[in-house]
């Protein structure tokens, strides 16, 4: 089958495009920015791409089309589809048809630590000998590559809860229908979609709705939210993380499930979130056959996620951090991690406030507290719609708001001391900003 991909260079689309290749498609594919890293990677495996969304395109004549949900009404490619009346389907559908229809799905869903939670979870499996499949939003380091097709049953893909297509506005993760499947966590996000979080709490209802009784749901049992989902309608068995009646982990690193312990976490993470990560992968990856002592073995050499608290270089004695975090709970979380690992050091906190949610300003008034435990902030303001410096007014002159990324750049080197720790947190590209910024601070201020 030849399918041609609009939208591939993002990285689930790029991830369906490594899948669908491996499986023995002939893989097309067009996006607005043709670029690297993803344009190398894709490219590298014999796809072929095209820059833009030209209607001549349907010259290709694949069998059908696989829409992303960057596409909107409008696109001219899009347009002529319809308007030819040609077969079309969108990226979730066409992996769940095609791809995952006869396998043991494990989904890893919420709003933080999916990426983190689905490498675990993938790496566990591995190191058990059971070769999963895997469709993760980030490269784990352990693997090196974010999609991964075998001859396994076990399949894991991070369930996203944003909407499919902009022709299926069922979040992606009611197509998967999994077996097993966590529920990490639950908060208002994708202020762009969801009205409020009860709008997001029914999409989490019809994935319960989804899940056979002969499957499993892990769910954290520390959030109200989730339990709200699940006394709307349950029909699997619950295995809750963070709970006294499920699995616990102590000050110590022992991990207990329902009171019996099940053996020690040693590893090179921090932060309590991670540790309730570990927990949720082990108890999905128990339900799939890997006792929880095997799974503690495993994740004592797992290495994380790409731009997870990423190390991009130390300069004069100052490290330099990538790490997605963009909603604020998530900077919290990232931060006050940091903290714990650094101690005294300073920490100098840098956001640039790019997803759909930040850009429209509906959690601006937390963005404060999320930072408490950076020493300085640094806020990119390009293309905001609104005032970062009055949200970021309470920090007073610890906080410093830049609109030009030069500016950005100069002011947190002219700021940078040997010891100090740079924590750039974004879910896109940020211009460059970590090699710019070592560069800047090898060749001095």
């Amino acid at each position: 089958m030849h399918i041609h991909i609009l939208g591939i260079c993002g990285t689930f689309m790029g991830g369906i495009a490594a899948l669908a290749k491996r499986a023995g498609h002939h893989v097309t594919g067009c996006d607005a920015n043709v670029y690297p890293p993803m344009s190398a990677q894709l490219e590298a495996q014999g796809i072929a791409l095209i820059e833009g969304f030209g209607a001549e395109q349907l010259s290709l004549k694949p069998d059908v089309f696989v829409v992303g949900n960057v596409v909107t009404r409008g696109n001219p490619l899009m347009e002529e589809i319809l308007n030819r009346n040609l077969p079309y389907v969108s990226g979730p559908q066409w992996l769940a048809q095609t791809i995952l229809h006869d396998r043991w799905v494990l989904g890893v869903a919420g709003t933080h630590g999916k990426t983190t939670t689905s490498a675990m979870l993938a790496w566990i499996l591995e190191y058990a000998g059971l070769n999963p499949g895997f469709l993760i939003g980030g490269v784990p380091q352990n693997f090196g590559v974010s999609a991964r097709l075998t001859d396994s049953p076990f399949f894991i893909i991070e369930a996203d809860e944003y909407d499919t297509a902009f022709f299926d506005k069922r979040s992606k993760f009611v197509h998967y229908h999994p077996r097993t499947v966590i529920l990490n966590n639950l908060e208002f996000d994708h202020a762009d979609i969801f009205a409020d979080l009860a709008a997001i709490e029914t999409q989490f209802h019809h994935l319960v709705r989804t899940v056979p009784g002969n499957g499993l749901i892990v769910s954290n049992g520390r959030e109200a939210a989730l339990d709200r989902v699940l006394q709307r309608g349950c029909w699997t068995p619950v295995e809750r993380f963070g709970a006294e009646d499920g699995w616990n982990i102590d000050a110590g690193n022992r991990v207990s499930l329902r009171g019996e312990d099940q053996g020690a976490l040693h590893w090179e993470l921090s932060g309590e979130h991670n540790r309730q990560n570990a927990l949720a992968a082990l108890a999905a990856a128990r339900h799939a056959g890997v006792p929880a002592a095997q799974g503690l073995a495993a994740l004592t050499g797992f290495k994380n996620v790409k731009r997870r608290m990423e190390v991009r270089g130390v300069v004069n004695g100052i490290t330099v951090y990538d790490d997605f975090a963009h909603h604020p709970t998530a900077i919290a979380t990232t931060v006050g991690g940091l903290r714990h690992k650094v101690g005294e050091a300073r920490i100098l906190a840098v956001l640039e406030p790019r997803s759909n949610t930040m850009k429209l300003g509906v959690m601006k008034d937390a963005l404060p507290g999320s930072l408490k435990d950076a020493d300085l902030v640094f806020c990119y303001a390009g293309n905001l719609g609104w005032d970062a410096r009055g949200a970021l007014a309470p920090l007073g002159s610890h906080a410093t708001v830049e609109d030009g990324l030069d500016a950005l750049i100069a002011s947190i080197a002219a700021a940078a001391r040997p010891g100090d720790h740079i924590l750039v947190m974004s879910n896109g590209g940020f211009g460059g900003i970590h090699g710019k910024l070592l560069d800047r601070l090898f060749k001095g201020k």
